[in-house]
């Protein structure tokens, strides 16, 4: 008598979602699209230091019922491991964010989206400089075509317009910031093993405490938080798509393909960001985009497919 077949495994949507690098990378990307977005449209209406040290603590509270019984079994790995911890709750969270914001107060989000195409090069200097990470050749030309793709979207398909664009104090802090986050990916897959809730809910709350004195006196300076419609779904959408979702997404997918095969997602901020200001804004769909989309999109592939991790 034969036996029965047994029957496939069932089919586990998160535990598939969590082993898609480069799906988990995109939506990463476009959370961070509409942050970078919104934050600059609600300028005033929320102080950029209380924003970021709330999105942190109202991240941290989502995620601790979760987190609970993993942070209580990861809690001897984290001690061990303290200065690394917070080293990364410093520059991936508290710092990262807290100057981004701030930034945008100063700038516009055309310069903070051009600004960002540069996250790769940071991501791969931090990678190089520390562990002796080289770009492979496949990796640095998929990097160059996406960067020409998003110079293509952000300057509407003319290169000339670069020597009109000026910066500021604001553009400045910005970069920093993602001189920040390059350090924080590159760091990421030297970190302590814990589970992956463990680590995104102590380096919350680790960067929330770090910025309350800032947000404290933040408001001793006579900043307010206007409680508007637009404040309230401003931090909602930072504590869920940005934060929670986006740093999960982030970690786990420097986690399957490494630091420099990620970095290029970098670059769909601005596709992003483009194609909200399309469908939300109504601007008009232009050539420069079709070209500077498929240029992005050609770069990414280039280099985050596996083979460009080999040495060329």
């Amino acid at each position: 008598m034969t036996k029965p077949t047994p029957a496939p495994p069932a089919f586990h949507p998160v535990r598939w979602l969590t082993n898609q690098p480069y799906l988990l990378l995109s939506l990463t990307s476009l959370f961070w699209a509409g942050n970078i977005v919104l934050a600059r449209h609600v300028a005033g209406h929320v102080p950029p230091l209380t924003l970021s040290c709330v999105r942190w603590i109202g991240t941290f509270l989502i995620l601790l019922p979760f987190a609970w019984p993993h942070l209580k079994q990861d809690w001897p790995v984290l001690r061990a491991h303290l200065p690394m911890m917070l080293f990364l709750s410093l520059v991936g969270f508290a710092y990262n964010n807290a100057i981004s914001y701030w930034a945008l107060q100063y700038t516009e989000a055309l310069n903070a989206l051009l600004i960002q195409s540069a996250g790769p090069l940071f991501v791969a200097l931090w990678s190089l400089a520390l562990f002796g990470i080289r770009l492979t050749g496949a990796q640095l030309a998929g990097i160059t075509i996406s960067l020409v793709g998003v110079l293509t979207i952000i300057l509407r398909g003319d290169f000339g317009a670069l020597a009109s664009i000026s910066f500021n104090r604001g553009d400045l802090m910005f970069a920093s910031s993602l001189v920040s986050f390059g350090l924080y990916s590159a760091l990421i897959p030297r970190r302590p093993v814990t589970h992956a809730l463990s680590l995104i809910s102590f380096t919350t709350c680790c960067g929330a405490l770090m910025l309350l004195p800032f947000s404290i006196w933040e408001f001793s300076t006579g900043a307010t938080l206007k409680f508007d419609m637009i404040s309230m779904a401003t931090l909602g959408y930072a504590v869920i798509f940005p934060s929670t979702l986006a740093y999960l997404f982030f970690n786990r997918g420097l986690a399957l393909i490494g630091p420099n095969r990620a970095a290029p997602f970098f670059h769909l901020v601005p596709v992003f960001g483009s194609a909200m200001a399309i469908l939300l804004l109504g601007e008009q769909l232009r050539l420069f985009h079709l070209v500077g989309y498929a240029l992005v999109l050609a770069g990414v592939v280039i280099a985050s497919r596996r083979a460009s991790a080999k040495k060329a």
